[in-house]
C-alpha cells in the first residue's frame, strides 16, 4: 500500500463512518478498485486503524458530551450519566459477543467480496428509505431501545452494511429524537472500534505478519481523523434536517454497481 493509496483510503473512510453509507463497504471495493492487494491480515487491520482514525474523531467532537459522562460517573452516583453510560455499555454487548463468537468468518469477509458489500448497500438502502418515510419522533433512549441498537450495530459489522446508517435508523424508527439518535449511535461505537482495534494488532503481531508500510498507514489514519471531524459534524446536521433518503438512493446504486461489477468480474 503506498501513501497515496493510504490517503485515498483514509478520505474514503473520513466520510463514509459518519454518513449512512458504511465505510466498511467502501474500503473494500476501494481495495478491489485498485486491486490492493494484502497480505498476512493486513486488510482487515488496515480497516480497524482506520477505523480507530475516526473514532478519536468521534472524541474531539462529543469531547464536551464525554467529559460530561465522565464527570457524572466520578461522582459514584447513580445519576443520569451513570444511566447513560450503562446504556452506552448495553449497547456494546451485541457487537461484542458476535466479535468474539465469529471472528473468524467476519475477517473472511474482508476479503474483496464485492458482490456481498454490494447486496448489504441494498439492505442499507432499504433501511434508510424505510427510515425516511416512517422514522423519528420524540422519545428518549432506554435500556431496551439501547439494547436493540446494538443489535442493529452488531448486523453493521458485515461490509456494505452502514453501521452509522443502521444505528441511527434503527433509534429512529424506535421513535428517539433525532439529535440524541446521532450522539448515542455515534458515541456507543467508540469502545468497539477501539476493542476490534487492539484485538487486529495484537493478532497481527502474534502471527508474525508481513511487513506494513507504517508511513503510509499513518497517513492514512491522519487522513481519516481531519476528515471524520468534518465528516460528522456534517452528519450531525444531515439528521436533524432528516435528509437519509438522499443517501438511500446512493446506497441502492453504488450497490447495484458493485453486485454487477463482481458477477461479470
Amino acid at each position: 500500500m503506498s501513501i497515496l493509496q493510504a490517503i485515498i483510503l483514509g478520505i474514503i473512510q473520513g466520510l463514509t463512518e459518519f454518513l449512512p453509507v458504511s465505510s466498511s463497504g467502501h474500503l473494500e471495493l476501494c481495495k478491489a478498485l485498485f486491486d490492493m492487494d494484502f497480505e498476512g491480515g493486513q486488510g482487515k487491520l488496515v480497516t480497524e486503524v482506520l477505523h480507530g482514525a475516526t473514532a478519536l474523531s468521534t472524541i474531539v467532537v462529543f469531547r464536551k458530551d464525554i467529559a460530561d459522562l465522565l464527570k457524572g460517573l466520578l461522582k459514584f452516583e447513580w445519576n443520569w450519566q451513570t444511566k447513560y453510560m450503562a446504556m452506552l455499555l448495553l449497547s456494546m454487548l451485541p457487537a461484542g459477543a458476535v466479535y468474539a463468537l465469529f471472528k473468524s468468518e467476519i475477517d473472511s469477509l474482508f476479503d474483496g467480496q464485492v458482490v456481498l458489500v454490494g447486496a448489504m448497500l441494498l439492505l442499507t438502502a432499504a433501511l434508510l428509505y424505510i427510515t425516511h418515510r416512517y422514522g423519528s419522533r420524540d422519545k428518549e433512549v432506554t435500556n431496551k431501545k439501547a439494547l436493540v441498537v446494538g443489535i442493529s450495530q452488531a448486523i453493521a459489522i458485515l461490509p456494505g452494511v452502514s453501521r452509522s446508517g443502521a444505528t441511527i435508523a434503527t433509534s429512529l424508527l424506535l421513535g428517539i429524537n433525532k439529535e440524541q439518535a446521532a450522539r448515542f449511535s455515534f458515541l456507543m461505537v467508540i469502545p468497539v472500534i477501539f476493542g476490534a482495534m487492539l484485538l487486529d494488532t495484537m493478532e497481527f503481531i502474534e502471527h508474525g505478519g508481513s511487513e506494513l508500510n507504517v508511513m503510509a498507514l499513518s497517513a492514512g489514519f491522519v487522513t481519516a481523523f481531519i476528515v471524520g471531524v468534518l465528516a460528522c459534524r456534517w452528519m450531525i446536521a444531515i439528521v436533524k434536517k432528516s435528509k437519509l433518503s438522499y443517501f438511500a438512493i446512493y446506497c441502492a446504486i453504488v450497490g447495484t454497481v458493485a453486485i454487477i461489477a463482481g458477477l461479470v468480474g
